[in-house]
């Protein structure tokens, strides 16, 4: 809220990306300034409408790596954004205007000189720049600086209106004690074997109702009958023939997979002076420092002087002494050109020595795949225009490499390793293709292509009782029991539940007598499982969040309620409530941040109160043709 009055220089920084309440009529629609609404006598131009959208719309597709057209912004909402944006900075300049709100040169000069946009290498303003910038949006000096301005001034008002906007301390202090809470609690979970007495079974017209109640839950999904040519490089890889040469040639390509001489993992420590590296080697030999603790002294980090895998030759001067070693230890001091330095030598790695011969197999299935994928891709066009022309799936499959295959396919269903249902692309063809589609040629991720036809949707159907009879039986057993254990909690709720005094400790809530005042079973206690110093957004192993945030439901220590938490029922017990310390460094900064968070909230709805007063006072009126022309040009 507070950056968007600035939003005109903003917006030519960022490449007219972003839009925000200022920074209009920066480019042109159609040569004109057509009017698609009026804010009392401040308009909305075409212009400015067309420009927001347009730039919103690029955002958008380079955010999702593909186009996002009209139509898909339009179901987003995008474009009655951009109205409300426009009318929330027409509002503004027409309050400016009427309050005679308005801005000197010197700011204007300032700002202009403090856009990036328009600074030279040195960090200066630069006026060629300047011009250059303008030239390419189609502006003039004066048009731009009038925007600037006008931007300037509604920043003006919009920190007048918000600006010493605080709220209450008692408020914030409330809110960090709130979030910085901690409880102390115990749990038990109920299980069916706690039940006095296992469920029994239903009888057949119990099983029937409960499989027409819950007909959601054994019902087939839409199942999608398809026929489909496809074939991967994998799949071609084996006819694919390559001569002698053609695998030397991979293997040359590739000869630091095969040839590698003897390596050492290295790291280099550069120390300041010739004495100081001798002390740290002194130290390091006799066991009063590691390496790693050499280099942290130094003021860096264990990245910082690692060197990776290196050989002889690329070590240097340090190169025998650090091969000499036969296992992981520290050489040096060794004088480089950067000075005097210790190596550790981390590990050693063995020489690289695979001959072609031995390379051979697994080389002709690495060119052969590759070879395939190019094959593929230049073929793919011939299969695309056979396909056009009116050939089924079938005759194509009968003179072309692709193979011809069925699949009931569901959304549901688990891709399976090797199957086409495993690519994802297939996947999103199959669940979008109709009936009337034509088959043609789609890419696979991994080079292969495939093209699909439609035969037949079976709808969601219920699934015959008999034949499900046993899942039936299963789901009626799992609810029963569940609505069991939940009636046995609540019993034990009611017997477990008292409120005791907040200075009354956690031992004697976890040691509290029931309501009738017999004492609690020791047995039983034990069952319980304590959790001390938990927060709001902590958590507890192997145990769903719904159970600490019932605890943190709990008004009174000593008090229990029960958790139904993911078909699992528990009975809560608050033990302890532990108040925030807003003191401590933790708790000034929460509060510290809890009172910015605030602000800014206040702040945002005052300042939207105050817009819609000025529209309601100044009067809002839009042109629906012509916003929906500008709608029509912008794709």
């Amino acid at each position: 809220m507070r950056t968007k009055g600035k939003s005109t220089i903003v917006w030519i920084l960022t490449g007219l990306m972003v839009l925000g309440l200022g920074g209009f009529g920066v480019t042109s629609f159609s040569g004109g300034s057509t009017a698609i609404g009026h804010v009392g006598e401040t308009r909305l131009t075409a212009d400015d409408y067309s420009r927001g959208l347009r730039n919103q719309l690029q955002a958008m597709s380079q955010q999702a790596g593909q186009h996002i057209g009209m139509t898909q912004a339009q179901q987003m909402g995008i474009p009655n954004a951009i109205l409300a944006q426009l009318v929330t900075a027409a509002a503004l300049e027409e309050q400016a205007r009427i309050i005679g709100i308005s801005v000197g040169d010197e700011r204007v000069v300032q700002s202009i000189a403090d856009a990036p946009a328009f600074r030279a290498p040195s960090g200066r303003f630069d006026r060629a720049a300047y011009s250059e910038v303008l030239r390419r949006q189609g502006l003039t000096e004066a048009q731009f600086e009038a925007e600037v301005r006008v931007d300037e001034a509604r920043l003006l008002l919009q920190r007048a209106v918000t600006g010493g906007v605080r709220t209450p301390q008692a408020m914030v202090d409330q809110t960090a004690k709130w979030l910085l809470e901690t409880r102390d609690l115990s749990w038990r979970e109920l299980t069916a074997e706690a039940l006095p007495e296992p469920v029994a079974d239903p009888d057949e017209a119990t099983l029937e109702a409960w499989h027409k109640a819950n007909a959601d839950r054994f019902t087939a999904p839409e199942i999608r009958k398809l026929t489909y040519l496809w074939v991967t490089p994998e799949m071609l890889a084996p006819e694919v023939e390559l001569d002698e040469e053609a695998l030397r040639a991979v293997y040359d390509q590739n000869i630091a997979e095969y040839q590698q001489p003897e390596r050492r993992m290295v790291s280099r420590l550069i120390m300041p002076s010739q004495e100081a590296a001798e002390q740290g080697r002194a130290d390091i030999d006799a066991g009063e420092i590691p390496f790693e603790a050499l280099v942290l002294q130094r003021g860096l980090e264990i990245d910082d002087v690692y060197l990776g895998e290196m050989t002889r030759e690329q070590l240097g001067v340090a190169g025998d002494a650090v091969f000499a070693l036969d296992q992981p230890g520290v050489v040096g001091p060794v004088q480089t050109n950067l000075g005097p330095a210790l190596y550790q030598m981390n590990a050693i790695l063995d020489p690289v020595d695979i001959p072609f011969e031995q390379a051979r197999e697994s080389l002709r299935q690495e060119a052969a795949i590759d070879r395939a994928a190019r094959v593929i891709e230049t073929r793919s066009d011939e299969f695309e225009e056979m396909l056009a022309a009116g050939e089924t799936l079938e005759a194509v499959a009968e003179t072309t490499p692709l193979e011809l295959g069925q699949i009931e396919w569901t959304a549901e269903q688990e891709p399976q390793e090797g199957s086409i249902a495993g690519y994802e692309t297939f996947r999103e063809r199959a669940a979008a293709v109709g009936a009337n589609d034509f088959p043609h040629i789609e890419r696979l991720d991994d080079g292969g292509i495939f093209a699909l036809r439609l035969d037949e949707i079976v709808p969601p159907t219920l699934k015959p009782f008999a034949e499900v009879r046993e899942e039936v039986l299963a789901d009626w057993r799992q609810a029963e029991t569940h609505r069991m254990l939940l009636t046995m909690a609540e019993e034990e709720r009611l017997q477990a539940s008292v409120a005791l005094p907040p200075e009354v400790p956690a031992e004697a809530a976890i040691a509290a007598q029931s309501v009738t005042g017999e004492p609690a079973d020791p047995a039983a206690e034990d069952e319980w499982r304590q959790e001390t110093g938990l927060t709001r957004d902590g958590w507890i192993e192997n145990l769903p969040p719904e159970v600490l945030a019932r605890a943190f439901a709990i008004p009174a220590p000593g008090e229990v309620e029960v958790a139904d938490a993911s078909d699992r029922v528990f009975l809560v017990r608050l033990d302890a409530v532990h108040d925030a310390d807003l003191s401590q460094d933790t708790g000034q900064q929460v509060a510290e941040s809890v009172g910015r968070r605030l602000d800014e909230t206040l702040q945002a709805d005052l300042f939207d109160y105050y817009n819609r007063a000025i529209q309601l006072r100044a009067g809002v009126q839009m042109n629906q043709s012509a916003i929906n022309a500008v709608n029509t040009q912008v794709q």
